[in-house]
C-alpha cells in the first residue's frame, strides 16, 4: 500500500490506447474456452456414435471440464495473485494447446474423460487471469463495465463461431478434428501476450495453502460423483461414502479459510449485500443455463434430424443475444441503476425459459430459437454487472482470488446444472422408455437405449416397424426432459430474482448502489 492509493480511488486515472488493445488479447482464450464447449455439445452425437459412452461417461465427458475449472479457479486466482496473472495466463495457454492436442488423440469415452479433465486444469488459469487483468487495467467504473461487456462479449462471440466452426469441421471431418481449433488461438497468445499485456501481482502475498487446494478439489468432486451416480441408480457404499467425503471436505474448506492469514476464498466478501446477491444471481444463472444447453444440441439433431452445421446456425441467435444484452448493459445500468437492470434481466430470462416449453408444438424449433434469445438478452446483465460487483468489493491486490471466486461461482454452478438436469433428464428419459422397447431386444441391446443417441442407434438395426417404435419413444421421452429443464429453469430465474431484490433492499445494499 502507498499513500497515494487513496487519491487514485477517488480520481481513477482513464484507460489508454494500450489498454484496450491489451483487452483484445485477453479476449483471445475466453473466446477460444467459449467455442470449445459449444462445438462440444455439437459433436456430442458424432462421439456417442462412435465411443459408445455410458450415460454417465457421456455427462462425464460434458462436465468433467467444468467441475476440475470450478475446483481450481480458487486456486488459480490466488495463484495469479501470487506469482503474475500475465505469466499464469501464459502458463494456461502453453496447457490448453497442448491438452487439446491430447483430446484430439482420443480412442476412447475413458482416455476422453481424462483429456477433458486436463484441459479444465488448464482453463482454470484463463477466466481469473483475465478478469483479474482487466479489474487492474481499468480503474474508471464506467470503462470497467464496458471492458467487462466486452469480456462477456467474447465468450458469446466464442459461443456464436462454436457452432459455426464446429458445424464445418463435423460436415466434413470427425469429431476429433474440434479439438484442434484451440492450439493456433493459444499459440498466438503465447505471442503477442507478453508483448502487449501488463504484468501484475500482489507482492505481499502468502503462500499457497495446498491443503485448501486439495479441500476444495475433494469437496467438488466428491459431491458430483455421489449425485451421478445416484442418478443412475447405484446407491452403493461407494455412492454414499463419496456423498460424505464430499461434505465433510467442504466443511473443512469453510472452516480452514476462517482461521489462515491468507485463504483461497475470503468469506468476509460475502457480509456485503451487494456481494452476496451478485455472487448468489450469477451462480443461479449459470445453474439453470449450462443445464438447458446440453439438450439443445442433442434435440437440434437428434430429435428434429437438422445436420451440424444447421443445428449450429440454430443456436447463433442465442450467442448473438449474450453480446448484444452485453454491450448494452452498462448504459442501461447508468440510466436505470445495476439492481433494476439485473432484476429486469432475470425476469426477461424467466420468459424465454418458459417459451422453451413449447418445443413439441407446431412451431417448435421457432419457440425453440426464440425462447433462448430472450433467455440470452435477459441473462447478459446478470453476468456483465454480477462481474464487475464481485471485483470492484475486493481490494486491488486481491483482485484475482475474487474474480476467482466470481468464475468459480459460475463454472461450479454451471457443471452443477449439468449434473442435476442431466440427472434428471436420465431419470425422466429412463421412465419414459419403460415398457415401450420392443421385445426381445438382447441384454446388451437395451443397455445402449439408455442414451436418445444410444437409442437411435440401436433402432437403425432393427426392423423397420420396431426400429420406427423405438426412434418415436426416444425422443418424446428426450422432449420431456427438455420441457422438464425449461419449466425448472423458469422457477431458477423466478426464485433468483426474488433472492436478489431481498438482498438489495437491505440498508448496506441501498447506501451502496445509490450511485450505481
Amino acid at each position: 500500500m502507498t499513500s497515494a492509493r487513496p487519491a487514485v480511488e477517488i480520481a481513477p486515472a482513464k484507460a489508454t490506447r494500450r489498454e484496450w488493445v491489451a483487452l483484445a488479447v485477453i479476449a483471445l482464450p475466453c473466446l477460444v474456452y467459449a467455442m470449445d464447449l459449444t462445438v462440444l455439445n455439437l459433436a456430442l452425437p458424432a462421439i456417442s456414435a462412435d465411443l459408445r459412452p455410458t450415460a454417465s461417461q457421456l455427462l462425464w465427458i460434458i462436465d468433467i471440464y467444468g467441475f476440475m475449472v470450478a475446483g481450481l479457479l480458487i486456486t488459480m486466482g490466488t495463484l495469479g495473485d501470487k506469482l503474475g496473472r500475465r505469466r499464469l495466463l501464459m502458463i494456461g495457454a502453453a496447457a490448453f494447446a497442448a491438452a487439446s492436442v491430447a483430446a484430439a488423440l482420443s480412442t476412447t469415452a475413458h482416455a476422453l474423460i481424462a483429456t477433458r479433465a486436463l484441459l479444465g486444469i488448464a482453463g482454470a488459469t484463463l477466466a481469473p487471469s483475465t478478469l483479474s487483468l482487466i479489474s487492474n487495467m481499468f480503474r474508471d467504473e464506467r470503462e470497467r463495465r464496458v471492458a467487462i461487456g466486452i469480456w462477456i462479449s467474447s465468450y458469446s462471440v466464442g459461443g456464436a463461431i462454436g457452432p459455426l466452426v464446429g458445424g464445418v469441421i463435423l460436415q466434413y471431418f470427425a469429431w476429433p478434428a474440434i479439438f484442434w481449433a484451440a492450439v493456433p488461438v493459444m499459440l498466438l497468445l503465447l505471442v503477442v501476450g507478453p508483448l502487449l499485456l501488463p504484468e501484475y501481482r500482489d507482492e505481499q502475498a502468502g503462500r499457497l495453502d495446498f491443503v485448501s487446494v486439495g479441500l476444495s478439489l475433494a469437496a467438488v468432486l466428491g459431491g458430483v460423483f455421489a449425485l451421478k451416480q445416484a442418478a443412475e441408480g447405484q446407491g452403493s457404499w461407494l455412492t454414499w461414502l463419496s456423498a460424505v467425503l464430499g461434505l465433510a471436505a467442504g466443511l473443512a474448506f469453510v472452516r480452514r479459510q476462517r482461521r489462515i492469514d491468507y485463504p483461497l476464498l475470503d468469506l468476509k466478501l460475502f457480509s456485503q449485500p451487494r456481494f452476496a446477491a451478485a455472487i448468489c444471481t450469477y451462480a443461479l444463472t449459470s445453474f439453470a443455463m449450462f443445464g438447458v444447453y446440453i439438450f439443445i444440441s442433442q434435440h437440434l439433431q437428434l430429435v428434429l434430424g437438422l445436420s451440424p452445421l444447421v443445428a449450429g446456425l440454430c443456436t447463433v441467435p442465442w450467442a448473438l443475444s449474450f453480446v448484444v444484452g452485453s454491450m448494452f448493459t452498462p448504459a442501461i445500468a447508468q440510466r436505470w441503476s445495476a439492481p433494476r437492470t439485473m432484476l429486469g434481466g432475470l425476469a426477461l430470462a424467466a420468459f424465454g425459459f418458459a417459451g422453451m416449453t413449447l418445443v413439441d408444438t407446431a412451431h417448435g424449433l421457432s419457440a425453440l430459437v426464440v425462447g433462448m434469445t430472450i433467455m440470452g438478452i435477459g441473462m447478459a446483465p446478470v453476468f456483465t454487472l454480477g462481474n464487475d460487483i464481485v471485483i470492484s468489493s475486493a481490494p486491488p491486490e486481491r483482485a484475482g482470488a475474487a474474480s476467482a471466486l466470481s468464475e468459480t461461482s459460475a463454472e461450479f454452478s454451471g457443471a452443477l446444472g449439468i449434473a442435476v438436469f442431466g440427472s434428471l433428464a436420465t431419470s425422466l428419459y429412463r421412465g419414459g422408455m419403460a415398457g415401450q422397447l420392443p421385445p426381445g431386444l438382447p441384454d446388451a441391446l437395451v443397455a445402449e437405449t439408455l442414451t436418445l443417441g444410444g437409442a437411435l442407434t440401436v433402432a437403425d438395426s432393427l426392423p423397420a416397424p420396431l426400429g420406427d417404435a423405438l426412434r418415436q419413444a426416444a425422443r418424446a421421452s428426450f422432449v420431456d426432459g427438455l420441457q422438464a429443464a425449461a419449466v425448472l429453469g423458469t422457477g431458477i430465474m423466478v426464485f433468483s430474482g426474488w433472492l436478489a431484490w431481498r438482498m438489495l433492499r437491505a440498508p448496506g445494499a441501498r447506501v451502496q448502489t445509490s450511485s450505481s
